[in-house]
């Protein structure tokens, strides 16, 4: 094969990134915040998953990480596009007031940013992957927030759950985990994650870990775990032997769906048919590709799925707050707007820290394109 100078220059920058990224890999690989990996009783569980296929976790449909021959695309646009990944000057938040937030009114909620999103339902407080540092490791290296952080962790209510989606780092933070297990917080995670929190030093007592379908009992609410189309891994040298999943919880009068990391699939269909109608549905809008179009969903698939889901008011999360995508950073929000509207779609923007209920419906002001 013949390159031409461009490309044999792009050969040289990957091949300089890819022993960048080994050296980092091999120092990380021994990092705490790796996690562990499954043994004993945790394992044997694992092996009798239908959703593990002797090896590794599986998708229910044929799903590729990346399309093929696009990986020198991925590269280049990496590296020379000029999208504004990231705004231009700090975006204005809205400092979360929770005064009564353990006060029921059955439900309501607060996005705290990028997936993490605090529920109040029958007066059970639930934390949805908390993700609290300034920075959130992508394998190798980092990414910094967009913004200030809405509120830190000491300052919550008490927490008595915590879902995880996944293993990835901008969803599963050590130290979120490490602050919320000294507070005898539950923790709801998919088939295989226990072993990063027992790496922790999480007890075994605060940890329920779940197989897709799944579901699990917490006082007056039901906690389900759901199928999801994605793939997990902390090291590029450990892919999918932990288990990606979405999360439905239902209380006395209310549901919702939470989608976590997830291309488009039949799941939706299937939960909406098992457990809808929802209340609200949380759905990820961002990080998507045509690069990658399995595993993440574009913000028009995100309100197909809100429909299939039988959802009533979909809130869009997995946006808004880190560069782990390509697309311009504010992007998301604007094609969701046009695809809610032409399926005739209810859906809510949330400013990051701002209460959500579901008498309040309407996007009142387009908060991202305010900055101080």
């Amino acid at each position: 094969m013949k390159f031409s100078l461009s490309n044999k220059k792009l050969l040289v920058i990957l091949f300089t990134l890819v022993m960048i990224s080994v050296a980092l890999l091999v120092f990380r690989v021994g990092d705490e915040e790796v996690g562990g990996s499954a043994s004993g009783e945790r394992l044997e569980r694992i092996k009798k998953s239908p959703n593990f296929d002797g090896s590794n976790f599986v998708n229910a449909e044929p799903t590729e990480h990346l399309a093929q021959g696009s990986y020198w695309n991925v590269i280049r646009d990496y590296l020379f596009s000029r999208r504004d990944r990231r705004p231009s000057e700090i975006i204005a938040t809205k400092s979360a007031d929770l005064t009564n937030f353990d006060i029921t009114c059955g439900l309501q909620l607060f996005w705290l940013g990028h997936s993490t999103v605090l529920v109040n339902i029958d007066s059970i407080t639930i934390l949805i992957d908390p993700v609290f540092d300034e920075r959130v490791a992508v394998i190798v290296g980092s990414t910094e927030r967009f913004q200030p952080n809405v509120i830190n962790r000491g300052s919550l209510p008490k927490v008595d759950a915590v879902i995880i989606s996944h293993d990835h780092y901008d969803h599963l933070e050590k130290n979120s985990i490490d602050f919320f297990a000294r507070t005898g917080t539950k923790f709801f995670v998919p088939l295989g994650v226990g072993a990063h929190l027992r790496a922790w030093q999480v007890p075994d007592s605060q940890i329920v870990e779940l197989d897709w379908w799944e579901s699990k009992d917490f006082g007056s609410v039901k906690i389900v775990c759901t199928p999801a189309r994605h793939f997990s891994g902390r090291s590029l040298l450990r892919f999918d032997e932990t288990l990606w999943a979405s999360w439905v919880v239902i209380g006395s009068a209310r549901r919702i769906y939470y989608g976590g990391d997830t291309g488009y699939g039949d799941q939706f269909e299937n939960i909406g048919d098992r457990f809808g109608p929802f209340d609200i549905t949380l759905l990820p809008i961002g990080a998507y590709s045509e690069y990658w179009p399995d595993i993440h969903l574009n913000p028009e698939e995100a309100v197909t799925a809100h429909l299939a889901l039988k959802g009533r008011l979909l809130i869009p999360v997995h946006w808004g707050t880190f560069d782990v995508a390509l697309h311009a950073w504010d992007e998301p929000i604007e094609r969701l707007i046009q695809a809610a509207k032409k399926q005739e779609v209810q859906i809510a923007a949330p400013q990051p820290g701002e209460r959500i209920k579901l008498e309040s419906l309407a996007i009142e002001q387009r908060w991202w394109q305010e900055s101080y």
